[in-house]
């Protein structure tokens, strides 16, 4: 679940902070932040994430307990993720799921080295697509029809 940066010594989540753990809040409170494991999983092809999922914490204490360990307040999980937050006041059940990268299976199938290289529409590094011009800049009739204005 945790993992250490090599430079800093700083504990953090190895992949995603929403997944449930192998301990119960009293047994994480006490356990060397390294021993304590997720319930995630990959599936991979030739050395590419295919699929990737997991089992979600549906403790909030637990949770809680989880970003502290990483030095994040129990304040910041709440103004961070407020509706998540609220929405486990009400009790959440177990849950997960998985997805498939589709996209990166087509990649391998199809002999390419870069997922780009699949896509019609590519986007840059900086997420910008050169064949739409996008982003690019909205004409006042197209805010107006779709009721939205710009504040500076």
């Amino acid at each position: 679940m945790f993992e250490k940066d090599d430079k800093t010594g700083k504990l953090d989540f190895a992949h995603n902070p929403f997944s449930s753990v192998n301990a119960s809040l009293n047994e994480i409170k006490t356990m060397d932040p390294l021993d304590v494991y997720s319930f995630q999983y990959d599936l991979t092809l030739n050395g590419y994430e295919i699929l990737s999922g997991s089992i979600r914490n549906h403790d909030l204490e637990l949770l809680t307990e989880a970003f502290r360990m990483v030095g994040r307040s129990a304040e910041e999980v709440k103004t961070k993720f407020g509706g998540m937050y609220e929405a486990f006041q009400y009790g959440v059940p177990p849950h997960g799921g998985f997805a498939f990268g589709v996209d990166r299976l087509i990649m391998i199938l199809m002999g390419e080295d870069n997922i780009r290289d699949i896509y019609a529409f590519p986007k840059s590094g900086k997420a910008q697509d050169m064949v739409m011009n996008a982003p690019s800049g909205v004409d006042e009739d197209s805010l107006k029809e779709l009721h939205i204005r710009l504040r500076t």
